[in-house]
């Protein structure tokens, strides 16, 4: 029998991914500092994103059957995945820049003896 709208349903559940979505968006964090590494947190951060719209879209659909916190950890993990995906593409576009910037500086070196 499905709740109606008056009706609470007194067994909500977690939302199934909201853990790993946490889990991804602070990795993505953790992960954008370092040079070359920091693709990993492109792609965490993606990933968190991605499965944040898909649980957030689940939790809308029917929210009676979900408890408020595991959106709230959605919610954080998809913050998190943001701020983690914004910093990585920062870092990983600054490495390469100064590596096209070195390797277009070669030959000015070889120049000077």
């Amino acid at each position: 029998m499905q709740p109606t709208n008056n009706q609470q349903n007194p067994n909500p559940e977690n939302l199934p991914n909201a853990k790993l979505i946490l889990l991804l968006g602070i990795l993505s964090i953790l992960l954008c500092w370092w040079h070359f590494i920091s693709f990993a947190g492109i792609v965490l951060g993606a990933i968190a994103l991605l499965m944040a719209n898909r649980e957030m879209k689940l939790y809308y659909s029917n929210p009676l059957d979900f408890t408020i916190s595991s959106l709230n950890n959605v919610k954080a993990g998809r913050t998190c995945a943001l701020i983690g995906l914004a910093i990585s593409v920062i870092i990983f576009s600054f490495v390469l820049l100064m590596i096209f910037g070195i390797l277009a500086s070669l030959p000015f070196w070889g120049m000077i003896h």
